[in-house]
């Protein structure tokens, strides 16, 4: 039995490095301008603090798509980080996720003109091999729409 255990460990041991992150949202009307500029939709993670199926997307798609151009920012449940909604008034992570009525993280959003959903939204964890490709799926719902 103690063969076993060890085994399971080591994959947890081998994920060490680098933790992802992305850019907490600041102002949505200028996050999603600059999402807009460049012919796509604002993607919108939805993270909980300590949530494993968050860090596995973080790291496995939403950050290199971050580093490599694509417009995400994150809000994060229960934070009470003050942030712009899209109509231009100061609220905080949490309340938004409350008005968006998000209850599983992660949660993606895809958010078009006038910050209206252009795609249907990415609730909890897939398997990996599929994360992918439905997230490509959404992204190209979105353009649709900018």
């Amino acid at each position: 039995m103690r063969v076993g255990l060890a085994l399971v460990a080591v994959p947890a041991l081998a994920q060490t490095g680098p933790v992802a992150t992305l850019p907490a949202a600041q102002s949505l009307p200028d996050e999603l301008a600059l999402a807009l500029k460049k012919k796509q939709p604002l993607i919108v993670m939805v993270s909980l603090e300590g949530c494993v199926f968050c860090r596995q997307a973080r790291q496995s798609h939403l950050s290199p798509m971050h580093k490599a151009g694509t417009v995400i920012v994150q809000v994060d449940m229960r934070n009470n980080q003050s942030v712009l909604d899209f109509a231009g008034k100061l609220t905080t992570h949490d309340q938004l996720t409350r008005l968006w009525k998000v209850s599983i993280t992660p949660t993606l959003l895809f958010f078009g003109p006038g910050g209206k959903e252009v795609a249907e939204r990415m609730e909890g964890a897939y398997l990996p091999d599929f994360y992918g490709p439905y997230l490509e799926e959404r992204m190209a719902q979105g353009r649709k729409s900018v």
